[in-house]
């Protein structure tokens, strides 16, 4: 970890975002259990504190804070306002009017991007953006997210030579459950 995370984070984060049942992860995998990142976005405190652990994890050359559509855009918001840094919001695709842009605020290329995600499990929707901000010419290297649920020690996104800098894991949510 590249911080010390405020300890009753987790447990916060896990008492209200962690739901059981049978779930279909955006990687077509079948979980018995979902972290609703939208239950701590949409709580003012709890995304306040994800977002102010976040800024220590941020690699000191960022230029640009990438929220990916539509969770990491929330946070991303909240860091820039911390940081103030400029915040870019990437879609998962162009918008076919108007400006046709893939991501959305200062252009990317030749700068630094930090993306900032909610929860990455294979990495599926960061590793598309990441390949479509380098072809826009940005220089992506880290993304920094809320919760990384990807087998402890493995990173999804290897193949794509991107450092994955979370907040929490989940083998930390599991061990505030207790």
């Amino acid at each position: 970890m590249f911080g010390t995370v405020d300890q009753t984070l987790a447990a916060d984060i896990d008492a209200c975002c962690r739901l059981s049942g049978t779930f279909t992860l955006r990687s077509g995998q079948v979980s018995s259990e979902y972290f609703d990142k939208y239950l701590f976005e949409s709580d003012p405190a709890l995304l306040a504190r994800v977002a102010r652990e976040m800024v220590d994890l941020l690699p000191a050359e960022t230029e640009l804070l990438g929220g990916l559509e539509l969770g990491g855009v929330p946070i991303a918001t909240m860091v820039s306002s911390l940081t103030g840094r400029p915040a870019l919001f990437v879609r998962k695709d162009a918008k076919t009017y108007g400006t046709c842009k893939l991501a959305e605020g200062p252009d990317v290329a030749g700068r630094r991007v930090t993306l900032i995600e909610d929860v990455i499990t294979t990495g599926g929707a960061v590793r598309d953006a990441t390949r479509a901000l380098r072809a826009a010419g940005a220089i992506v290297e880290t993304v920094v997210c809320a919760i990384d649920r990807s087998p402890e020690g493995e990173n999804p996104l290897a193949d794509v030579e991107l450092e994955v800098r979370p907040v929490l894991t989940k083998s930390m949510l599991d061990a505030a459950r207790g």
